[in-house]
């Protein structure tokens, strides 16, 4: 979660009268704190990963579900060791949007050792028992990326009602009850957003056309107490839902690395911003939401709604007067620019932002590529201010500065150092949706890791231009893209293109770079195609040229096992399972609706696979012990490949 600030929070209208104040001083502390930490340098790669975990009930007498709002007791309990022993705890937890969510993460990062990827399945395994000691005997701890039924009648524990004329979101199914109740920064955010924009928020997700789904597909909201403004607002043949909750109120899987050093960061930014869209894609695990089988198979395009808080002057619907600038994504999206000179060629889009922060930023001696970063970040409004730090010293706080970083939720985050702290520049990884069981997330996590290594120890070249990225993620929300779709990727990711030297690149060089991709499929990308080994391929190689025991060797095949099963299609993601078994259930009459039976048949299913209990051969690799799995023979041959391309850069003397 961001920026979790203590105070007084205020209103729309007095945030927006410190917003120019917030901005000018949140660039001011990044000015001074990018000079203190400029010249860092970190001798180990720390990491860790974060899980969103969903409080389920399951009520097998009646076979209902339920989400169960009780996150401020148990986040209180869960908190206690952290408290207590604040150098000694496993696990540490922090709250989320939502009063059914719990966030966790390791107690202490991971470092640079191989035999850390023998620790994350089992912390993982050791988070989700903690929090089940804290529930009920039919409450359970699920990492479920969206809960069927949100927003259906009755779908939280206590069952509460909608407030569509009052209150923070106004919204015809989601209650503010089942907001975070321990901290005003999300109901402030649900509130500022919704009046900054001047509406509720719309969110339409296609709906998926069944044998009996009703043609056209449109809701009569007036039966949920609607005065005909969402009515107006719901597109024909999608689900209408109208509230921050059904995307911030989703759950997700990120990844967080610290660079070397600042120049390390850029650069991972950079080479993981291509691999946002296909990730988001291969992890896909949410086609359903308020009780109907959507045409999308992930969250993103949900949350990217939720929290849009643009003025039809920034949507170029009407001219502008009271607004700066036309802004062309929510601010929950792909970013827009690449930070490293070697991204600089595929910055290929025109990048909106605030000139007078640009030339303070490049006044501070901040360059071009970061100031453009940052004064793009900087043309949105802080959303959520609180009293008490409305007057900060610049040179010693940050706070200004993280609450529009933070408000920006894009695929990728650039973060330095936070004041005082022996944190380094960092890099987090944030497309990703959770998976159900502690293995699949592990497996996830594991891959990004281990490919942020391969990518500098064998000076890898992923980055293709930013606007195919943008491509890439509409492609990513469609049914069944990791089999279906195509995606834009570098033909020959092991070729280097630096720019020879200084600020800019050469010119001749940024016309020929649309030789440099073409679209594959997600299969191609990870597993191979002719001559290059694909990901995964490169990954299995650098696991030979490192010291890793044979118990660490043995986890990490296994996870890259499942992920190159997933990208082939051997196995399903999680959507695909998902709606696989809604539509052959016996109570499914191919009308779309996803009944309270079904997600409670579903649910019941998805605690046994977090739980181990519950083999299911479609999406899940079997369980193994830890004994020795030979590398495939076949990728000996690409071997020669990659060390050749390795030998070759090295003599270049890259």
């Amino acid at each position: 979660m961001g920026l979790l600030t203590e105070g007084t929070a205020l209103s729309w209208e007095e945030t927006k009268k410190q917003a120019d104040h917030v901005r000018k001083h949140g660039i001011q502390q990044f000015i001074y704190q990018y000079h203190k930490c400029k010249d860092l340098e970190k001798e180990c790669l720390y990491w860790g990963d974060e899980v969103e975990y969903m409080l389920v009930k399951l009520d097998k007498a009646n076979k209902q579900c339920r989400l169960v709002l009780k996150a401020k007791e148990v986040l209180k309990k869960l908190q206690k060791r952290e408290l207590e022993c604040p150098n000694d705890h496993p696990s540490t937890w922090r709250p989320e949007y939502a009063e059914y969510m719990v966030e966790g993460t390791p107690g202490k990062p991971y470092g640079g050792l191989m035999a850390h990827f023998n620790m994350v399945e089992a912390n993982m395994k050791l988070r989700r028992e903690e929090i089940q000691k804290l529930l009920a005997y039919d409450e359970v701890p699920l990492s479920l990326t969206a809960f069927p039924r949100i927003g259906c009648e009755n779908f939280t524990s206590p069952a509460l009602k909608p407030t569509p004329e009052k209150g923070y979101s106004h919204s015809l199914f989601f209650p503010d009850g089942a907001i975070n109740q321990g901290h005003p920064r999300f109901h402030t955010l649900t509130r500022n957003i919704r009046e900054r924009r001047g509406k509720k928020v719309a969110i339409n997700i296609p709906i998926y056309k069944d044998k009996n789904t009703k043609v056209p597909f449109k809701e009569d909201l007036s039966q949920y107490g609607d005065d005909g403004t969402s009515q107006s607002a719901a597109l024909t043949d999608h689900v209408y839902l109208d509230a921050m909750g059904f995307g911030m109120g989703a759950s997700c899987l990120q990844v967080t690395f610290q660079a070397c050093n600042i120049n390390e960061g850029r650069q991972l930014y950079d080479q993981l911003a291509p691999l946002c869209p296909i990730l988001l894609a291969l992890s896909a695990a949410s086609p359903i939401y308020r009780g109907y089988l959507t045409d999308i198979d992930n969250r993103w395009t949900v949350i990217a709604q939720s929290v849009d808080d643009r003025t039809d002057e920034e949507l170029g619907l009407k001219e502008l007067k009271e607004n700066k600038f036309r802004i062309k994504k929510s601010r929950y999206d792909s970013i827009d620019s690449y930070l490293s000179p070697q991204g600089q060629c595929y910055n290929d889009i025109d990048l909106v932002y605030d000139q007078d922060l640009y030339d303070d930023l490049r006044k501070g001696d901040v360059d071009d590529l970061l100031a453009k970063h940052m004064s793009h970040l900087f043309i949105r409004d802080p959303v959520s201010l609180f009293s008490e730090k409305i007057n900060q010293i610049d040179e010693e706080e940050m706070d200004h500065f993280e609450n529009i970083q933070s408000t920006n939720w894009q695929t990728m985050r650039f973060k330095p150092p936070p004041p005082n702290s022996p944190i380094g520049w960092r890099v987090e990884f944030r497309p990703m949706e959770v998976q159900l069981s502690d293995f699949e997330n592990a497996a996830y996590v594991t891959f990004i890791v281990l490919l942020t290594r391969v990518i500098l120890t064998y000076k890898l070249n992923l980055i293709i231009p930013i606007s195919k990225v943008d491509e890439n993620m509409k492609t990513a929300f469609k049914r069944d893209a990791v089999l279906n779709e195509k995606f834009y990727f570098r033909k020959d990711f092991f070729t280097e293109s630096w720019p020879p030297s200084g600020e800019y690149c050469d010119k001749k060089k940024c016309d020929k770079i649309e030789d440099e991709y073409e679209l594959m499929t997600v299969d191609e990308i990870f597993n191979g195609k002719g001559e290059s080994p694909g990901l995964l391929g490169v990954i299995k190689h650098y696991i030979t040229e490192v010291e890793c025991d044979v118990d660490t060797q043995c986890t990490v095949l296994q996870y890259l096992k499942l992920i190159s099963k997933r990208a082939s299609g051997e196995l399903q993601t999680t959507s695909k399972w998902m709606r696989n078994f809604v539509t052959s259930h016996p109570d499914y009459k191919q009308d779309s609706r996803v009944s309270e039976s079904i997600v409670y048949d579903l649910l019941e299913k998805c605690d046994k696979i977090s739980k181990y209990e519950l083999e299911v051969p479609e999406l899940l690799i079997p369980p193994k012990s830890k004994s020795a799995e030979a590398i495939p023979e076949a990728i000996s041959a690409a071997y020669k490949l990659i060390d050749d391309k390795k030998n070759s850069i090295i003599a270049n003397g890259h």
